[in-house]
C-alpha cells in the first residue's frame, strides 16, 4: 500500500490526468474544421469554441487554488476529472453553436481543478533539486494528450463523424478520476529543506503572490505563451487543410507529431537541463526558457515561408519550433515552486493560470480567428470581391476562396509573440535570486522559531 500511494504512483496518476486534460480540450482543434463546415462558421466563431472553454476555467481556477491550499487535493482533483469527463462526452450531443459554447464553458470548470492541485501536490512530493524533472514528467501529459487527441479524434471524425470524437474520452477520464482517490495527501512543505508545515507569511495570500516580482513576470509570460499555444492548437489542422491542401487524416497525423510528440523532447530536455542549471545558478531555469523561446522564433518564421504544398519542410521547421516552446513548462512551472512557499503554491498557480488563460488562452483562438478573418477579408477586397452588406453565412461563403491566404498570414503572429515572450523571461530571470533568497530566509527563521516571521505584507 505504501508503494502504491507513494510519490511515484501519485506522479503517474497526475500525468495520466493531465494527459486527459489536454486530450479533452484539444478535440475541438482536431475536428474544428468539420464543425465549421457543418454549422457554416467563420474563423472567429471557430475560435470562440476554443475560447469558451477558457473563460470559466480562468475565473474558477482562483477559488479552486485557495481550496487546494486548504483542502484535500486528491479529492478535489478526482471530483473535477469526473465532472469534466462527463461534460466532454456531452459535447458530442450539441446541436447548435451556442449549445457547444455552453458545454465547453462547463468543461472548463471541471478542468480548472487540475493545475493548482497537481502543482501543489508535486511541490510537496519532490524536493527542489529534482522538481523540474517531476514537473516535466507531469507536463508530458500536454504534448502526449495533444498528440493522442489529434491521432484519435481526426480519424474517428473522418469515419464516424465529429460527434463520436467526444464520446471516446469518457472511459479513460472516469478511470483517472477513480485513481485520483488513491493519491496520499502529503504534508505541506514536506519536501522542503526547512519544514514549516502549512504556515505562511502574514497578509493577503493574493498580495503575497503578486508582491513577488518573479511571479509577475511569470504571469505575463504565461499570457503570451498560452496565446500562441492555443492559437496553434486550434488552427494548425485547419492551416494544413487549407494552405497545404492535405486530407484530414494526414493533417491530424502531422499535427500529432509536430505539435504533440515533438513536445516530449522539449519537456524532457527542459526538465533535465533546468535542474542541472538550477544547481549552478538559481535563475538557470528561466534563462533556459528564454533561450529556447528565442531559438523558436526563426524556426517558426522560416516554416511559414515555405510555399503551399511544401508540407514536409514546413513540418520539420515548425515542429522544431514547437519542441522548443514546450521547454517553457518544465522550467517556468518549477520556478514558481522556487519563489513561493508551500502553503501558497495552489493560490500562486491559480493566479498564474487565471492570467495565462484569461489573457492568453482565451484570446489565442478567438484573436487568431479574427486575424485570419481580417486577412481573408483584405485578400477578397484586393481581389475585387465586394463584401458590402454581407454578413453571417453569406460573408463566410464569400470569404471561403481566400481562407487559405487569411490563415497563412495570421500565422506570422506566432514568431512575433515568441520574441516578446523571450524578452519577458529574461526580465523575470533577473528577479529570481532575490525572491528565492527572501523566501529561504523566512523559511529558515520560521523553522527555527516554530512560528511565522512577522514580515510585512506586500502593498
Amino acid at each position: 500500500m505504501k508503494t502504491r500511494t507513494g510519490p511515484i504512483f501519485a506522479l503517474c496518476v497526475l500525468f495520466a490526468i493531465n494527459l486527459m486534460n489536454f486530450y479533452d480540450r484539444l478535440i475541438i482543434g482536431a475536428v474544428g474544421e468539420n464543425i465549421k463546415k457543418d454549422w457554416n462558421l467563420s474563423d472567429t466563431a471557430l475560435g470562440w469554441l476554443g475560447t469558451a472553454f477558457i473563460l470559466l476555467y480562468a475565473v474558477i481556477g482562483v477559488p479552486l487554488g485557495r481550496m487546494a491550499d486548504r483542502g484535500n487535493r486528491s479529492k478535489i482533483l478526482a471530483g473535477g476529472v469526473f465532472v469534466w469527463s462527463l461534460l466532454t462526452a456531452a459535447c458530442g450531443k450539441a446541436q447548435t453553436f451556442w449549445q457547444m459554447v455552453s458545454l465547453r464553458l462547463a468543461v472548463g470548470v471541471g478542468e480548472a481543478t487540475c493545475a493548482p492541485t497537481s502543482s501543489s501536490l508535486i511541490g510537496d512530493l519532490f524536493p527542489a533539486t529534482t522538481r523540474a524533472k517531476a514537473i516535466a514528467f507531469f507536463m508530458l501529459g500536454l504534448p502526449l494528450g495533444n498528440a493522442a487527441s489529434y491521432a484519435v479524434s481526426g480519424p474517428v471524425a473522418a469515419k464516424y463523424g465529429w460527434q463520436a470524437a467526444f464520446y471516446v474520452a469518457i472511459v479513460p477520464g472516469l478511470l483517472c478520476a477513480l485513481a485520483a482517490f488513491f493519491i496520499r495527501e502529503p504534508e505541506r512543505g514536506a519536501s522542503e529543506v526547512h519544514t514549516i508545515g502549512a504556515r505562511r507569511r502574514p497578509g493577503s495570500p493574493y498580495w503575497l503572490v503578486l508582491g513577488t516580482p518573479t511571479m509577475c513576470w511569470i504571469i505575463a509570460s504565461g499570457a503570451l505563451h498560452n496565446f500562441n499555444m492555443y492559437a496553434i492548437g486550434g488552427f494548425l489542422v485547419p492551416f494544413l487543410l487549407r494552405y497545404h491542401k492535405t486530407e484530414l487524416i494526414f493533417a491530424s497525423n502531422t499535427a500529432t507529431i509536430i505539435y504533440g510528440l515533438v513536445g516530449v523532447v522539449g519537456l524532457v530536455l527542459g526538465g533535465y537541463l533546468g535542474d542541472k542549471l538550477y544547481r549552478k545558478r538559481i535563475n538557470g531555469r528561466l534563462l533556459l526558457a528564454a533561450v529556447a523561446l528565442s531559438l523558436s522564433v526563426p524556426l517558426l518564421y522560416f516554416s511559414l515561408e515555405q510555399k503551399a504544398g511544401n508540407v514536409y519542410t514546413f513540418a520539420v521547421l515548425f515542429g522544431c519550433g514547437c519542441g522548443l516552446m514546450y521547454a517553457y513548462y518544465s522550467t517556468v512551472y518549477s520556478t514558481v515552486q522556487d519563489v513561493i512557499e508551500p502553503s501558497l503554491r495552489g493560490t500562486a498557480m491559480a493566479l498564474y493560470f487565471c492570467a495565462m488563460y484569461a489573457l492568453g488562452g482565451a484570446l489565442g483562438p478567438v484573436g487568431f480567428g479574427r486575424i485570419s478573418d481580417f486577412f481573408a477579408r483584405r485578400a477578397a477586397e484586393n481581389g475585387g470581391v465586394s463584401l458590402t452588406g454581407l454578413s453571417g453565412a453569406d460573408l463566410v461563403n464569400a470569404l471561403k476562396p481566400f481562407a487559405a491566404e487569411g490563415i497563412h498570414n495570421a500565422m506570422y503572429v506566432l514568431p512575433l509573440v515568441n520574441l516578446i515572450l523571450a524578452v519577458v523571461l529574461i526580465a523575470g530571470s533577473r528577479t529570481v535570486a532575490a525572491d528565492h533568497e527572501r523566501l529561504q530566509r523566512w523559511m529558515r527563521e520560521t523553522a527555527d522559531e516554530g512560528e511565522p516571521e512577522l514580515a510585512k505584507a506586500a502593498p
